[in-house]
């Protein structure tokens, strides 16, 4: 068994993680289970930069360091919020206000020019340095209002095709069978298996 930290203070997101991991042989903890309350400085200019910032920081503390980075990439507004995409609307974070603003900024641009991504990296960092990074992208369209009160971050905007349903009309299990998360966290099993040669 391997102990590994997901350093994140996302509530959310470590959920999400919890129920990705569970059927796996990892036990794993995050900054909130250890009490690390300390804000780290995300300032990559890509998903992977930041991931293993963030990565990084877990595996001083002697465990496996697993972080991610994530967001929204919309084509119409060249990638943008990306690596920005918490803070789109800035500080503090807030969900509500980012959705509002990239309503705004879309408010005249045609159904068919609305598409955008969701991209996940992850990023894994053992105690003796070594690193890599796995990543997933899940691809939908941008809505012009907000659908249901699942989810969180853009999900009540992103309408996932393959459904026809937002990824906050969706259940947790759906969510967690086609998300970019879900894709990357995948890909890190695996690649976590191979390297370290467990079977």
């Amino acid at each position: 068994m391997y102990d590994i930290l997901i350093a994140t203070h996302n509530k959310n997101k470590a959920r999400e993680f919890g129920q990705l991991l569970k059927d796996t042989k990892f036990q794993f903890k995050t900054f909130m289970d250890i009490g690390y309350d300390k804000e780290i400085v995300e300032d990559g200019k890509t998903f992977e930069e930041n991931a293993l910032i963030k990565a990084r920081v877990a595996a001083s503390m002697g465990y496996i360091g697993l972080a991610d980075d994530s967001g929204l990439c919309v084509d119409y507004l060249n990638g943008a919020p990306g690596v920005y995409s918490a803070r789109y609307a800035g500080e503090p974070c807030d969900d509500e206000k980012n959705n509002d603003k990239l309503l705004d900024a879309l408010k005249d641009v045609p159904n068919e020019e609305r598409t955008a991504r969701y991209v996940c990296v992850i990023a894994c960092v053992t105690p003796e340095g070594e690193e890599f990074c796995c990543k997933g992208v899940c691809s939908g369209l941008i809505i012009r209002e907000r659908r249901g009160k699942g989810g969180f971050g853009y999900d009540p905007l992103f309408f996932f095709p393959e459904f026809n349903k937002t990824f906050a009309e969706i259940s947790p299990e759906e969510k967690n069978s086609v998300s970019h998360r879900a894709i990357a966290l995948k890909l890190f099993e695996s690649e976590f298996k191979r390297r370290l040669n467990i079977i």
